[in-house]
């Protein structure tokens, strides 16, 4: 009796970024055919059964199929935008002096406090279309720009929401850690209070973060304020992530790996110490070129040494209003590769299957493997180098979520 699928992609190239296959896991002569959603099979056209049937077969004319992209570290629900601060930063004004003085962060915040869940959807919208039409089939979204229980439940109701309006998977993160609020004082014990009492334990109730962030720097909150946020987390049963190491050396990459964080993000300043507790913790480092790129950072993520312990790598734009209000992962790629030299492997990885590991859902997306979800970025490209080599140029065909 012939197999039966739903629809069957033939004649195409694929890069299933396969682990245990040697550089993109590439099938030249190609077939991909879903059932339910899930790719059904994955492989080299020798291989597919001769008597296959689907409702709808799609000769892919030789071009390259790869996951669909992830991007697993955005900002992408807020209120306003800081082109302000942007002006300031061409003046001469550092990050770190704009936050001090009352901008950055906390600046969004009010506007954020201020905007209704539909006033922060329809502004998110734009953002994620755009990054959709690049592929993006799975997006990680945090909140953070409340530094209150009901404006960060909103953000994260706000999130979960676009994954209704639009065809993508969103996974959500609790970011409430992320900087002190005008309210708090200068007290940060007794906001983190706040967070760990009231907020994490709303946030768990709710069911709207798949995990909790937290920003460890000096700017932000102390290795001794994250870890009381982590600890509340693990008891609340969510899994963790931090922005670490990224104006300086506190020693982040290695808290999170002490904790088994999914991720330790930014990380342009982390030693070795750090990289080979991450690689004992298979915690995976997420670069995020955008934010290097846009404050002018001169301080590299020690990629080398991230080799050198085998650190898996990860890229995303870290889509946000004030260091990275960037919505191109394959911009993101161009840049891993030209500021940090990555390869073009690494940053194909990065962007797909490395980028669902940091969201602890390689097990459902990421590469081109029967049981996954057909997620799927068909291009018209002659080679992969492609995806990286250009600037402001996007050569996707066509986008599949879950098989449609």
């Amino acid at each position: 009796m012939a197999q039966r699928f739903d629809r069957i992609w033939q004649n195409a190239r694929l890069a299933t970024l396969r682990e245990g296959q040697p550089g993109l896991g590439v099938v030249e002569q190609g077939v991909i055919a879903a059932r339910d959603g899930r790719i059904a099979f994955a492989g080299p056209q020798s291989e597919f059964a001769a008597d296959a049937d689907a409702p709808e077969r799609i000769d892919c004319d030789g071009r390259w199929i790869t996951p669909g992209l992830v991007d697993c570290h955005t900002h992408l629900v807020h209120g306003g935008d800081r082109a302000h601060e942007f002006e300031l930063r061409l003046s001469g004004a550092s990050y770190e002096e704009i936050a001090r003085a009352g901008g950055g962060i906390v600046s969004t915040v009010a506007a954020t406090r201020a905007a209704s869940e539909q006033d922060l959807i329809a502004s998110a919208l734009p953002r994620l279309d755009t990054l959709l039409a690049e592929g993006v089939t799975t997006i990680e979204i945090k909140s953070g720009y409340g530094l209150e229980t009901a404006t960060e439940l909103r953000q994260l109701s706000a999130a979960r929401a676009l994954g209704g309006r639009r065809p993508v998977s969103v996974r959500t993160s609790f970011l409430g850690a992320h900087a002190l609020p005008a309210e708090a004082g200068g007290d940060k014990d007794r906001y983190i209070d706040l967070v760990c009492d009231e907020m994490l334990p709303a946030v768990a109730q709710s069911g709207l973060a798949d995990a909790v962030d937290a920003f460890m720097e000096n700017i932000a909150f102390s290795a001794a304020q994250t870890s009381r946020v982590f600890n509340a987390a693990k008891a609340l049963g969510l899994r963790v992530k931090l922005h670490a190491d990224q104006l300086s050396n506190l020693g982040g990459a290695a808290l999170a790996a002490g904790f088994g964080a999914l991720s330790a993000d930014h990380l342009e300043h982390t030693d070795e110490a750090g990289a080979a507790a991450m690689a004992r913790s298979s915690t995976v480092a997420v670069l995020l070129p955008g934010a290097y790129y846009f404050i002018r950072e001169t301080q590299k993520p020690p990629v080398e040494l991230f080799r050198k312990h085998g650190v898996k790598l990860a890229l995303a734009t870290d889509c946000n209003p004030g260091s990275s209000p960037l919505t191109s992962l394959l911009l993101t790629m161009n840049m891993a590769a030209t500021l940090f030299r990555m390869t073009v492997d690494e940053c194909i990885a990065g962007v797909t299957r490395e980028g669902a590991r940091a969201l602890g859902v390689l097990g459902e997306t990421g590469t081109l493997e029967a049981g996954k979800w057909c997620d799927l970025a068909i291009w018209d490209i002659g080679r992969p180098a492609e995806l990286v080599y250009r600037m402001g140029f996007n050569p996707l065909h066509r986008r599949v979520w879950r098989g449609q």
